[in-house]
C-alpha cells in the first residue's frame, strides 16, 4: 500500500475545494493537525491518516460504504427452525449460508459445512439450527467502509449490517468482488 504524502494529501484536498478545516471536521481531526501533516511536521498514527483519506474519497464521492454493498433482502432462519428447514431454504435461495436472526439481531450463521460437520445419524434435520450454527458472526453499521467491511471478510463468510440495532443488509465476498469490478 501506498501511503499519500504531504504534498498528496494538500494537492487532493485543494483539487475538491476543502478547507483545512473542511477536512478536519470530515475526518474528525484538528485543523492544525490537518496544516501540520500537509506541511510533513508530523508523521500521523495509520489510523489517522486513513480517516483523512476516507474522508477524501468521501468528499470524491468515491468511499463505498456497507449501505453500499449490502443486500437489504436478508434470507435467514431462526434458532429454532430445523435444520432440515435450513438446508432447504439454502438449496431453495442458492446459498451455502444463512445467517441466523432471532428478534431481527444476528446470533449466529448456519452454513452447509456446519450441517455435514454434525454428522449422519439420520434424524439431524429435526434438529434445531441452534445446535449446528456458529455463534461466530461479524456485525457492521451502514457506515462501515469497504476496507472495514474487506478486513472481516478475510475471516468470515459474510458480514451482517445492522442499523437502530436490527439487521439491515447482509454483504458477501461477492458482493464486494461486484462492485470492485
Amino acid at each position: 500500500m501506498d501511503l499519500p504524502t504531504p504534498t498528496d494529501l494538500r494537492e487532493r484536498r485543494t483539487e475538491l475545494e476543502l478547507t483545512q478545516s473542511d477536512l478536519a471536521d470530515r475526518a474528525e481531526v484538528s485543523q492544525p493537525l490537518i496544516a501540520r501533516i500537509e506541511g510533513g511536521d508530523v508523521d500521523p498514527r495509520l489510523s489517522t491518516l486513513r480517516r483523512i483519506v476516507n474522508a477524501l474519497e468521501e468528499a470524491e464521492g468515491g468511499l463505498l460504504r456497507a449501505r453500499d454493498l449490502m443486500h437489504t433482502e436478508v434470507i435467514a432462519v431462526a434458532p429454532d427452525d430445523s435444520v432440515r428447514e435450513a438446508i432447504s431454504l439454502m438449496l431453495e435461495e442458492g446459498y451455502s449460508q444463512l445467517p441466523v436472526i432471532r428478534d431481527e439481531y444476528p446470533v449466529g450463521i448456519i452454513s452447509n459445512g456446519d450441517v455435514r460437520r454434525l454428522g449422519g445419524e439420520g434424524g439431524t434435520g429435526s434438529l434445531p439450527v441452534a445446535d449446528a450454527m456458529r455463534e461466530s458472526i461479524t456485525t457492521v453499521t451502514t457506515d462501515a467502509t469497504l476496507d472495514e467491511v474487506d478486513a472481516h471478510l478475510d475471516h468470515h463468510e459474510a458480514v451482517i449490517v445492522i442499523e437502530d440495532g436490527r439487521v439491515a443488509g447482509i454483504v458477501t465476498e461477492a458482493d464486494v468482488a461486484a462492485h470492485l469490478s
